[in-house]
């Protein structure tokens, strides 16, 4: 188990570089978001000005292609391209089917957009988020702002859960909503316990709902894991991958 936040950021950091290794010249690569691919964008980045990588990248949020200009990454769309080699990305979760929960930094949509243009997910993670069942980490699901207090109240029931609006984390945004990339609001149900048994019925029943518009469930999408401890890096692959 990794000990304390140096492990953590240390683990982040080895598992973003190393997913680094499935990537070869010429490859359309979709970039995630989040605190332990960051590492993965930034290792493209060298690998381009220092080993002559040639790779187009596809950002899945507003912070993401920032820092892939800032390192120096051509950047496409998955319209322009045809579709994508690869995603690497990070995850809230994984269980042993390599079932995911994502969106804890509020960029699902996109991730899922890009995800499913992709031949294949790569996940980069610590192993924090390997679980024997998803929810222990609440599930976001991005939502219309219009009557949102009435769709967070459906979420709630489906889900059998208590769900709250994602707020910002700011000092000066104490009551504000946090709003995505794609204008939308951000629900997370749960509140520590896992609740997932099948996320597959879950997402189903959740995209019923008008006013939801994508859940953090990424289902039968991730082939591989790069997982980060104390001892070292490890490859995962899904069984029937």
């Amino acid at each position: 188990m990794i000990r304390n936040v140096m492990d953590v950021e240390q683990a982040k950091k080895e598992a973003g570089i190393a997913a680094v290794q499935f990537i070869e010249s010429g490859m359309r690569v979709g970039l995630g978001t989040g605190s332990t691919v960051k590492h993965t964008v930034i290792e493209i980045g060298r690998a381009i000005r220092e080993d002559g990588l040639d790779v187009i990248g596809v950002p899945t949020s507003i912070r993401t292609e920032r820092l892939a200009i800032e390192h120096g990454i051509p950047l496409s769309t998955v319209t322009k391209l045809g579709g994508l080699d690869l995603v690497i990305d990070g995850a809230d979760e994984f269980d042993p089917n390599f079932q995911l929960i994502k969106g804890g930094g509020a960029a699902l949509l996109r991730e899922k957009i890009v995800a499913q243009a992709s031949k294949r997910m790569i996940v980069v993670a610590d192993n924090r988020k390997r679980v024997d069942r998803l929810g222990a980490f609440p599930l976001p699901i991005e939502i219309t702002p219009f009557e949102w207090e009435d769709t967070l109240k459906r979420i709630s029931i489906v889900c059998g859960v208590p769900a709250h609006l994602r707020m910002l984390q700011s000092m000066d945004d104490d009551d504000a909503p946090l709003v995505t990339d794609n204008g939308n609001l951000i629900v997370d149900a749960g509140i520590g316990n896992p609740f997932i048994d099948d996320p597959r019925f879950i997402e189903s029943q959740l995209l019923h709902l008008a006013g939801v518009v994508e859940v953090g469930l990424f289902i039968d999408m991730c082939d591989t894991v790069v997982l980060a401890s104390q001892t070292g890096v490890e490859i995962l692959q899904r069984s029937d991958g």
